[in-house]
């Protein structure tokens, strides 16, 4: 399993483009932190948050169907009881990794991404593996 987890990892990590579902105006939030602490380590990142229009000066999208097509891995921030939408999302949109931040994982969320053979990482945290 840790190994599985680590290769996926890598493979996440490598990606250019990456979505933050749950990205926050609100800069104490995990949302806010995420999209900042990757946008500095260089990535390009997609600000997901069907609440408002913009978030940290970039447009901010619904949901992953509405992002490029290029885009095919995020990093989720928000309940565990919205992850599963998100994660049907990702299905429909073919994304490759999705990336649950501690406490929004829900068995359900894992299960359908497993299912659907796209890489998910769980129990983890994103931002002790990125490094601006």
């Amino acid at each position: 399993m840790m190994e599985y987890q680590g290769k996926l990892i890598s493979e996440f990590l490598n990606q250019k483009e990456i979505a933050v579902v749950g990205a926050s105006r609100n800069p104490s939030k995990y949302g806010n932190i995420v999209l900042k602490k990757l946008r500095a380590a260089g990535y390009h990142t997609y600000a997901v948050n069907p609440a408002t229009d913009q978030v940290e000066g970039q447009p901010a999208y619904p949901d992953l169907l509405s992002l490029p097509p290029s885009v095919k891995a995020a990093v989720v921030v928000v309940p565990p009881h919205i992850s599963e939408s998100i994660a049907r999302q990702a299905v429909t949109a073919g994304y490759r990794y999705v990336w649950f931040q501690p406490g929004a994982e829900s068995p359900e969320a894992i299960s359908i991404l497993k299912e659907a053979g796209i890489g998910v990482i769980y129990n983890t945290c994103l931002l002790v593996r990125i490094t601006p």
